[in-house]
């Protein structure tokens, strides 16, 4: 009896009341926003987030962050620990209570049935104690999980510090074509579509908007053979042709680090799959849960988007890898820029046809597969014909997912100047942590017997993969390229060579639409 009294004053009721009322984490009635993702389970690392605050700080300065705070990052992860381990301790005790009861149970004594009477209340104290926590710690692990999604990925060392105008070129090919070397006035791409019937803005402005166009004859023409060039230029060099859904959930987009900025303008489009949805306050959780999943829509920003979703949750052979895969599909950009030299036609607009290249490595060969990939994107460029130059650029112009990132700018002579007509990017973990797709190494997989026959009871280590990306073809950049720098002195305009045979043979773009 000494004993159970014992044991049992360390779980009295008002002792339990003062550590909780006493706790900084006692649960919160704010009501947090709903979760970011409904189908992925992203996994950061927070324990490297937490050991790295002062490398974190100073490049989220470097890359002009401003919505992202390392320091709440920490406090919250500190925060789950604790709660953890108090839930734990708490967890203990209610075990150690229970058994005590169990021994207390064939007991006929008065004395220690009222002693197993209080033992039952503690241990429902208990049990409800631990059920609020768990609550809390859920809040905690959604706020630390939304406040660990704005940091953005680490940076290449060589990449350049500050804004554009620290951006670095690579190389350059070719000479721009400029008024001082032609006897001709060099015009723009608009002058030339209107003269050879090739793009009409004014019946998409009526039908659907402004930065919306049709693309008529060789216009048409041209977009189709852009398409086909960059898609047989990429299936000959081994990468997979896949046509992509134009329609995507949020999350996906998310997960690939496709969020503005603070003081940017949102970028997607959204889709409603009614004109009307029920108050969600009516539903029950399962009917809420499928309504987010139904209506959380949108169009794609990208091919590299779907691209990246289709190993999403999976755990790959180090064998598979790398994933090399050229995917096209339909981009679209809700804001398509300030008014001004930029939105003038084809040059930012709503919606275009893009090729992109994807590929999913492990770490020792992404570096490789970036260079095999800006090394494509330079030779398309030579195959057009084009004078473009190779950038490497700074950390205020990369995206969060991009751990490097190279763009390549082309001459257009129409508008004299240089314009962006792709992009390449090494992700690294970045987007593979919040799409949850890992490969197991072969080093390891060798084992797999080895550890079978000492009855290991866990599967051989996995490792999160990299995501690398690049554009083949952002076809409206590059019909612009092509009309304003291959234009000729009685107002032509001269097909690329690659481009010819998928234009039924085409060589010239001229008045009558059929020169050859």
């Amino acid at each position: 009896m000494i004993l159970y009294a014992g044991i049992l004053s360390k779980f009295d009721r008002s002792s339990l009341k003062v550590r909780f009322s006493s706790s900084t984490f006692a649960p919160s009635s704010k009501t947090l926003p709903p979760p970011s993702f409904i189908i992925l389970k992203p996994h950061l690392n927070y324990r490297y987030l937490r050991d790295n605050l002062d490398s974190i700080s100073q490049n989220i300065r470097n890359r002009n962050v401003l919505d992202a705070n390392i320091q709440k990052v920490a406090q919250l992860y500190a925060n789950f620990g604790e709660i953890t381990k108090e839930i734990n301790d708490l967890r203990s005790k209610r075990n150690e209570i229970a058994n005590l009861t169990k021994k207390l149970s064939s007991s006929f004594s008065l004395t220690l049935s009222d002693e197993r009477a209080a033992l039952l209340e503690q241990g429902k104290m208990l049990k409800e104690l631990i059920h609020q926590r768990d609550a809390r710690l859920g809040e905690i692990e959604q706020l630390l999980l939304q406040e660990a999604l704005l940091i953005p990925n680490e940076t290449h060392p060589d990449a350049p510090i500050g804004d554009a105008s620290q951006t670095r070129v690579v190389k350059q090919f070719g000479t721009p074509l400029t008024q001082e070397l032609v006897s001709y006035p060099i015009k723009d791409h608009l002058s030339i579509a209107k003269k050879h019937d090739l793009l009409d803005l004014e019946s998409a402005a009526k039908v659907s908007g402004n930065s919306w166009y049709y693309l008529r004859n060789a216009g048409a023409l041209l977009e189709l053979a852009l398409i086909q060039y960059a898609m047989q230029k990429l299936i000959s060099k081994g990468f997979t042709p896949i046509i992509t859904p134009d329609v995507i959930r949020t999350e996906f987009s998310n997960a690939c680090g496709f969020n503005p900025r603070t003081n940017e303008m949102q970028q997607n489009y959204f889709l409603s799959t009614s004109s009307h949805s029920p108050d969600s306050s009516s539903l029950s959780k399962e009917q809420q849960h499928q309504q987010q999943k139904s209506t959380h829509l949108i169009l794609s920003a990208t091919a590299e988007i779907p691209l990246a979703g289709i190993y999403a949750e999976k755990i790959l052979k180090e064998s598979q890898l790398p994933i090399k895969m050229v995917g096209f599909g339909r981009a679209y950009r809700a804001e398509a820029g300030a008014r001004g030299a930029d939105t003038k036609g084809l040059y930012r607009v709503h919606q275009f046809s893009k090729v992109e290249i994807f590929s999913v490595t492990t770490p020792e060969q992404s570096e490789r597969m970036f260079d095999e990939i800006i090394s494509i994107q330079e030779e398309i460029c030579v195959d057009l014909g084009l004078c473009f130059k190779v950038l490497d650029m700074p950390t205020g112009e990369l995206g969060a997912s991009a751990f490097r990132k190279y763009d390549i700018e082309a001459w257009m002579a129409g508008r004299g100047d240089w314009g962006e007509i792709s992009s390449a990017s090494n992700c690294t973990d970045y987007q593979s942590r919040r799409l949850n797709i890992r490969y197991r190494p072969s080093s390891r997989n060798n084992n797999e017997e080895k550890l079978a026959d000492q009855k290991s009871s866990s599967m051989p280590q996995t490792e999160f993969v990299h995501t690398l990306n690049g554009t083949a073809a952002a076809v409206p950049r590059l019909i612009i390229a092509i009309l304003e720098n291959f234009q000729t002195s009685d107002g032509k305009v001269l097909v690329p060579k690659v481009l010819q045979k998928w234009m039924g043979g085409l060589k010239v773009i001229g008045d009558d639409q059929t020169s050859q």
